[in-house]
């Protein structure tokens, strides 16, 4: 007999099952399309878990929270702790010196120094930032939850088709008051004649473009931010931005071979984070952004300190 129902099998809704297991509550998981895969925005991450990075742009609660990532994550799926290098071409060095003032936890650095197989270029290495493969973690998260009997349903159901309490983790498809589409855009390489041990952000003026390494020379390249509740396939003009990007960082990259490209629409706030809206016994965990990974472990925390104990966290908002 389950305690809470679960709808939504993406990483808000899978961090949210494990972390109720380990409060010692059995959730029931529904997923229209079952498990995770391409038809879930959480498939098109980068996996970063950056705070300091993110904390330029972001609201301070994000790099907060989002500080407690690695840990919770690596409870679950293996996290590499080498840190992210912020790098600038020679045409947007001013950006670099902006980044450096508005972030914190870093120190300048020699690309080359840090990344042998980079051209030496001067840059902000951020060593308490990790990442993770985020396809391997929904599986291992997914793989944790069945080892403890629970299973992700194929069904489609709405918080009032089910009784007791529920945590809806839909995304976009819960229609929440206020939320909205950002599109994303990603391009997976595989280059093995490069070797890259850590996540590289390319300041650039329009888009955070950043390379993360996962394993067997592959390469996720990423990722636009539109504004646009479009979920059509990349566009030519941000798949050479995105191309460009890489050839700049290293020209190797042109030689490389194109191993799938994907576009999705993250859900968001006006304010860019994510809460837990509390409308009587439904929880919703929603406007995860460009933090989901980063921030499923504390919207995940506090959803269960509400349930069992009623807590309002910062991100819990009763309406």
């Amino acid at each position: 007999m389950a305690d809470v129902t679960i709808i939504g099998a993406g990483v808000a809704g899978l961090f949210a099952a494990h972390v109720l297991v380990q409060r010692g509550l059995t959730p029931r998981i529904l997923d229209r399309k079952g498990a995770p895969g391409p038809h879930g925005c959480s498939w098109w991450a980068g996996g970063m878990l950056a705070p300091q990075c993110e904390g330029v742009t972001a609201d301070p609660v994000i790099t907060r929270l989002g500080a407690e990532a690695a840990d919770a994550w690596s409870a679950v799926t293996p996290v590499t702790r080498r840190g992210t290098l912020v790098l600038a071409l020679d045409r947007d060095r001013a950006e670099l010196a902006r980044f450096a003032r508005r972030a914190t936890a870093h120190h300048p650095c020699d690309s080359a120094d840090l990344e042998p197989d980079l051209q030496p270029r001067p840059g902000l290495i951020f060593p308490t930032e990790a990442h993770l493969d985020p396809r391997r973690a929904l599986a291992d998260l997914a793989a944790w939850l069945a080892a403890r009997g629970i299973s992700i349903e194929c069904a489609t159901a709405e918080p009032g088709d089910v009784a007791g309490p529920v945590i809806d983790a839909r995304g976009l498809s819960a229609a929440l008051p206020g939320l909205r589409g950002v599109r994303g855009e990603m391009v997976v390489l595989h280059a093995p004649d490069i070797a890259l041990t850590r996540p590289v952000r390319l300041l650039h003026p329009r888009h955070p473009l950043y390379i993360v390494p996962r394993a067997g020379g592959v390469f996720m390249l990423g990722a636009t931010q539109i504004e646009s509740a479009s979920r059509a396939r990349p566009t030519a003009r941000s798949v050479l931005e995105l191309l460009s990007a890489a050839y700049a960082l290293d020209p190797r990259f042109a030689e490389s071979a194109i191993v799938e490209m994907g576009a999705d629409l993250r859900p968001a706030f006006p304010d860019n984070v994510p809460r837990v809206t509390v409308r009587g016994r439904v929880l919703h965990l929603n406007g995860l952004f460009r933090h989901g990974y980063l921030m499923a472990p504390a919207l995940a925390r506090q959803a269960a300190d509400y349930l069992i104990t009623e807590t309002k966290g910062e991100l819990v908002h009763e309406d």
